[in-house]
């Protein structure tokens, strides 16, 4: 799995680049992130669920590469909002309240 950082909506906060567990993610001169080797991502979604911005989506894993579908994570208050995005325009949404997320 890899991700896929949108330079253009990346406001350069940096919180990806302080979350990425393989170090992957840096801020390049332009002060925006950038991942220097997309295939050792681990697909944590790390760097997905703390940018603020929606800047980062994951490529589905049978679209890495950037051929099809990508899912990016928003969060408000203690809910995030994964959404699917999928290349013939189709979008689903799945909303998982933080607070019962690891209720067994």
């Amino acid at each position: 799995m890899s991700i896929m950082i949108d330079d253009a909506a990346c406001r350069g906060c940096g919180r990806c680049t302080a979350v990425c567990p393989g170090s992957l993610i840096s801020l390049n001169k332009n002060g925006k992130a950038w991942i220097r080797r997309p295939q050792r991502c681990w697909g944590c979604a790390s760097c997905a669920k703390e940018c603020p911005v929606e800047a980062i989506a994951l490529y589905l894993g049978a679209d890495i590469g950037g051929a099809g579908g990508r899912m990016t994570v928003a969060q408000e208050g203690s809910q995030l909002t994964w959404t699917l995005r999928m290349p013939d325009g189709c979008e689903q949404s799945i909303v998982v309240n933080l607070q019962d997320a690891n209720s067994y």
